[in-house]
């Protein structure tokens, strides 16, 4: 992947220049976050699409075929956080980006009529999209593999995007063609939107692909990095048996649950909504327990969730949605988790902002709590571009505003995921400092993970947070730099071998683990970088006080780390 793909929507110019040699070891996040530093205004709005960019990167691992190394990296301003963003997705669109030989594509400008970006092995063009606009976002794919053929990868907007709502996703491909991927967190969708551009389209059949480095290695390396996952309990059992949503019973009996908008850590109605329930719902309507949302993984935690009818309802129907959509409103059924999910896949949302945006809205006595019919007629709202639906489109933190409270679990603008601060208190840290916002994924702590040096960290003591918190926060910047799910770190934190030796194959050069720790830790600080010149303070670095003052039942935790401690977290 040696070219930079740059296309210019306000004038069409599209052009490809080859990778500057100091971007030679970037790839995913790590390029993403660094060609938004160096190019887009910090302090611009997010929604002009003249000065803002929209980045698109797979990682070096992406065309390997390597087990859970096909993830996408898209970059921004976000409109949610008015800071940098990298949101990531499964899916093909890395591998097919990857296999026509572009590290990167960047949309610049934006465009007076609506496009689809179409590239092939014979070429690149723009063509027009309005018929596909305000259309669910499962309608214009569908549309456009009828156009374009059924091998394609796409990355596509829903109404949310056309309508630049900053909870926006952009929905990427998964192996059946169905957009069901999203990148979601921080509104690039609205981005997206903001440029008229409806979808990305690729085909990279026929393409002949650049030979990786060392052949044979590869293929040794990749055998070896597939067997160690499967011989992991995490990602060999626990994850291709019940999925992410293993987690719900572990976060529940820790009391970190998020309840009722974050005003408990535990939920009676647990059992509903966890995996078993989840593994034996799907068993028996017909529905599939696992499923690879990308090319040659082996864990394949996603899954196919059937209604009542045995009609498919939604795919991916992951931990944090359930929890967001399900505890967190108070909801203890699958079937209504499972048809929020839905909606918003179809209308291009962020589960984890819109769950939070309604456990705020429940909590100001918009809806009842435990009201899942009023929930999707709510989420509906958003579809018809409604006040209401543009209102809870604009995530968590505006509903808090528009009805005056306080008791919003978000940070940066951005909604807080599945875990409750005041039982995991290094995700509490990583909330508070992370430059993305409130982004689990940008290193979440959970229960007994290991620090180096020191051993397995009880997520509920004040001691080690912060070091455990700036770690995974390096970790995790280098694995999106390499287009890396977060489930593969099980056996490569064990053993980094089983990572180096594939990219010495796929690559070639020297690579050690501290050098890559090294570039996720220049990542976060490029990141840092930005946020501070678009107008970010250490005021910005803190979770909301209630987490400080409202003791979280059952165990009647706070987040107690001290907010100077908190501050060192990221510092140079």
């Amino acid at each position: 992947m040696n070219k930079i793909l740059r296309v210019n929507l306000t004038n069409g110019a599209m052009t490809t220049v080859p990778v500057p040699n100091r971007w030679r070891k970037l790839t995913g996040r790590a390029l993403t976050s660094t060609i938004v530093y160096e190019e887009v205004p910090p302090t611009c709005h997010p929604l002009d699409g003249s000065k803002n960019k929209l980045v698109f990167s797979p990682g070096f691992l992406s065309t390997s075929l390597a087990s859970s190394a096909g993830r996408l990296s898209v970059g921004g301003k976000s409109p949610l956080t008015g800071g940098i963003k990298e949101s990531n997705s499964g899916g093909t669109l890395a591998a097919a980006i990857g296999n026509l030989g572009y590290r990167a594509i960047v949309l610049e400008g934006e465009s007076h009529r609506w496009q689809v970006l179409v590239l092939t092995k014979d070429g690149m063009a723009l063509e027009p999209a309005d018929d596909l606009v305000g259309r669910t976002s499962y309608d214009a794919a569908d549309a456009l593999r009828r156009r374009y053929g059924q091998r394609i990868a796409m990355a596509i907007i829903g109404p949310a995007g056309a309508l630049r709502l900053p909870t926006a996703a952009i929905m990427v491909s998964d192996m059946d063609g169905v957009p069901s991927r999203p990148a979601a967190r921080g509104g690039l969708g609205a981005v997206m939107g903001s440029k008229r551009l409806q979808a990305i389209v690729v085909d990279s059949g026929g393409m002949k692909k650049n030979p990786p480095a060392n052949p044979k290695k590869l293929r040794a390396a990749t055998k070896r990095f597939a067997q160690a996952l499967m011989a992991h309990p995490a990602s060999g059992k626990s994850l291709p048996i019940y999925g992410t949503d293993a987690l719900v019973g572990p976060i529940d009996r820790l009391g970190g649950l998020p309840t009722h908008n974050f005003r408990s850590g535990s939920f009676e109605g647990a059992a509903g909504i966890g995996g078993e329930q989840l593994r034996e719902i799907i068993l028996a309507r017909g529905g599939k327990t696992t499923h690879p949302c990308m090319p040659g993984c082996v864990v394949q935690c996603s899954n196919i969730y059937l209604g009542p009818d045995g009609v498919e309802r939604v795919r991916g129907l992951e931990f944090e949605t359930i929890v967001l959509s399900g505890s967190n409103l108070s909801i203890d059924s699958l079937d209504v988790v499972a048809e929020l999910n839905r909606l918003c896949n179809l209308y291009g949302l962020d589960t984890i902002e819109i769950g939070a945006a309604m456990g705020v809205a429940m909590d100001g006595g918009l809806l009842s709590f435990g009201d899942g019919a009023g929930a999707v007629n709510m989420l509906g709202e958003i579809g018809k571009g409604t006040p209401l639906g543009r209102l809870i489109g604009s995530g968590a933190v505006a509903v808090g505003r528009a009805l005056g409270l306080t008791h919003v679990p978000a940070v940066k603008g951005q909604a807080m995921a599945a875990y409750d601060p005041r039982r995991l208190k290094g995700t509490g840290v990583t909330y508070a400092t992370s430059p993305m916002g409130a982004d689990h994924t940008a290193g979440n702590c959970l229960p007994n993970t290991v620090l180096p040096g020191v051993g397995p960290i009880d997520t509920t003591k004040r001691e080690h947070q912060v070091e455990l918190s700036r770690y995974l926060q390096k970790v995790a910047a280098a694995f999106d730099s390499l287009g890396l799910c977060w489930f593969s770190r099980y056996p490569i934190l064990d053993d980094p071998t089983l990572l180096l030796d594939m990219l010495e194959a796929q690559v070639g050069g020297g690579w050690t683990w501290d050098g890559l720790l090294d570039l996720g830790w220049q990542t976060v600080q490029t990141e840092v970088m930005f946020n501070q010149a678009a107008g970010f303070t250490e005021a910005d670095d803190r979770l909301p006080d209630f987490f400080r003052e409202e003791p979280l039942p059952p165990t009647g935790d706070t987040f107690d780390i001290p907010q100077g401690e908190v501050l060192q977290t990221l510092k140079p």
